[in-house]
């Protein structure tokens, strides 16, 4: 095996331009998928940091509230919350493995601006802000940007943050201070956008609404403060109004979840929605320290509800469950990477092969003399794959180097995009150095092609016949 890698070895220094531009080949083919796959691999890690550092990788629920909480999500609350997590958190198996786990009630309903006669359905999430603010701190991927906490921290328990989509339908771009609002022109005849610049102390909501909300026996409202009116049903239907106080319009991101969002502290939330009664969430949220040790936390949660909690209907999910559409979004990119990975493999197997066959075309009274000189089929026929698979694994090799070096100058060029369904640039981010997988996996690839391509030729080289071969001009 060593005499055939060294003869290998010196025929390809034999003709030193071939080799080289057959090198390139294989060296551009493997920098093209890595820094596809660097790029994706990117795309999904900033998916995944996205909707774990806004629900967590696992969800405790109620077993239907996935299916049909949307529709009314104070039907599927879950009743003592708080002896559930603190056995979460002193379980000796989970310990560990924790960073946040929080309880979260949703709330979907109307949130109304009364001053101007404006309205739009929210969705609402009722929060512990201090774990919602350590939640956002997850980054167990090294990005550059991570989210700021939440203007909610330090505010009173009537206090509101909303998305910037929310604040523009609303109009209250003047007071929370919005960007890109429309003007005079698109707000109604009734009210003009210079007289909402803030709730008027005076200011009093439909009668309807006000026999409901209970705050609207408060102290008047001091000038300069924004306030808009939630509407939101109880589990049996019946509305209920909350009067809070908007202290920051917050861009989401997204724009679907930027007009419709709304957050507010826990208590106020379960105030909204049960009002006297017992307080229940619809999630407990478990984030952990690293995203592989799902399914063991996963396990151990279904162990947990299949104890002391088995009366309950509870189950246990994980945060691609929860949102199909990471799972779709893998899917699609999977399915690119291949398409992509088996077109530059068509390519660098044509180009590998074409050199190998004019290679022995060259070479044949050459092959004549060593099979004259008592070299098996198999000897010409294994020289020929090692000098491709020389030329497979020194132009993988290289294109590793290079691909780490080239992700790491684009990495560090400031360089920003906007990903699709999203609304603020994100730096671009190409992730090859770490990603081991995605190198040994496209190194092995390109050497099979390499070995592969070499193949037919040197098969065809083993089965001349000896005469022929030594007296071809």
């Amino acid at each position: 095996m060593k005499r055939t890698l060294t003869l290998a070895t010196r025929n390809l220094l034999r003709n030193r331009r071939r080799s080289l531009t057959t090198l390139m080949a294989v060296m551009i083919g493997t920098i093209s998928i890595l820094m596809f796959g660097g790029y994706v691999r990117n795309i999904i890690y900033g998916l995944e940091s996205q909707f774990v550092t806004q629900s967590g990788h696992l969800q405790i629920q109620h077993k239907d509230y996935f299916l049909y909480g949307d529709g009314n999500p104070a039907a599927y609350g879950v009743a003592d919350y708080q002896g559930m997590i603190d056995t979460i958190k002193a379980d000796r198996v989970l310990a560990p493995l924790l960073a946040v786990v929080t309880p979260m009630l949703q709330v979907g309903g109307v949130a109304g601006n009364f001053a101007a006669g404006l309205s739009r359905t929210v969705i609402g999430s009722g929060m512990v802000v201090a774990d919602q603010n350590q939640l956002r701190l997850w980054n167990d991927y090294n990005f550059p940007q991570v989210l700021t906490p939440l203007a909610l921290d330090g505010t009173s328990t009537d206090s509101a943050v909303i998305g910037t989509g929310v604040a523009r339908v609303l109009q209250l771009c003047q007071p929370l201070k919005v960007e890109n609002c429309p003007g005079v022109s698109a707000a109604p005849a009734a009210a003009p956008v210079s007289a909402i610049s803030a709730v008027p102390p005076d200011a009093q909501a439909p009668d309807d609404i006000a026999a409901l909300s209970e705050q609207e026996r408060a102290p008047v409202v001091s000038s300069g403060e924004v306030r808009i009116e939630l509407l939101a049903p109880t589990p049996r239907g019946a509305p209920n109004v909350a009067q809070l106080k908007v202290v920051k319009a917050e861009e989401q991101g997204v724009k679907e979840l930027d007009d419709i969002f709304i957050a507010l502290h826990l208590s106020q939330a379960q105030r909204l929605v049960y009002g006297s009664g017992t307080p229940k969430v619809t999630a407990i949220i478990v984030q952990l320290k690293h995203t592989t040790d799902i399914p063991l936390a996963h396990a151990r949660l279904n162990e947990l509800l299949a104890g002391p909690y088995r009366d309950k209907p509870l189950t246990v999910l994980t945060f691609d469950q929860i949102n199909p559409f990471f799972g779709q979004t893998i899917k699609m990119f999977d399915v690119i990477f291949g398409f992509i990975s088996v077109l530059i493999g068509v390519i660098v197997l044509f180009m590998l092969g074409n050199t190998m066959s004019m290679t022995v075309a060259e070479r044949t009274v050459e092959i004549g003399t060593l099979r004259a000189i008592g070299l098996r089929r198999n000897g010409i026929r294994n020289l020929f794959v090692a000098e491709g698979l020389l030329l497979g694994t020194l132009g993988v090799l290289i294109a590793i180097g290079v691909s780490i070096l080239v992700s790491l100058l684009i990495n560090q060029s400031g360089f920003t995009w906007i990903p699709p369904g999203r609304m603020t640039k994100v730096p671009l981010t190409v992730r090859v150095l770490g990603e081991y997988r995605l190198m040994l996996g496209s190194a092995v690839g390109l050497m099979l092609v390499s070995a592969l391509s070499a193949w037919w030729p040197a098969r065809h080289a083993a089965r001349m016949n000896i005469v022929d071969a030594l007296r071809h001009v």
